[in-house]
């Protein structure tokens, strides 16, 4: 497989689906995720709370995620691209490099294990929700 010949509408899709999961997510967790970053609103989103730098980014490294994950799905099951398989990957990649690193990170950091399970939940939903997407919407 080439690193190019992928559907770019399913990785775009599958971007669109965690920002928006991201959306729901942190306006249900809202206070409990403040909380547990142990900072105050104007000390993460700059002091007019209105930076757009955090959504780009985060639109960048979920578009990033949502490619690997397509690249290496038919890889890794067989070249069989469905919504169990995206997902198992997504799950996989998750436990393997996100969730790790994370734990890794905020031990050195002193960081709340509240702060840990809401970031990581997140991301397990962003990875198995990109799957399923790129396992109904990828093949090319």
């Amino acid at each position: 497989m080439l690193h190019f010949d992928v559907n770019w509408l399913s990785i775009f899709l599958a971007m669109i689906a965690s920002m928006a999961l991201g959306m729901i997510w942190y306006m249900g967790l809202a206070k409990q995720w403040m909380a547990a970053t142990g900072k105050k609103e104007d000390e993460l989103m700059g002091s007019d709370g209105r930076s757009p730098s955090p959504f780009i980014f985060a639109a960048i490294v979920q578009f990033i995620m949502a490619y690997f994950i397509t690249i290496l799905t038919p890889v890794l099951m067989d070249g069989v691209i469905n919504p169990t398989n995206g997902a198992l990957v997504g799950a996989q990649m998750w436990f393997a490099f996100v969730i790790t690193s994370m734990v890794l990170n905020h031990r050195y950091q002193n960081m709340s294990w509240k702060l840990t399970l809401i970031d990581g939940g997140y991301l397990l939903g962003v990875m198995v929700l990109q799957g399923i997407i790129i396992g109904i919407f990828g093949q090319t």
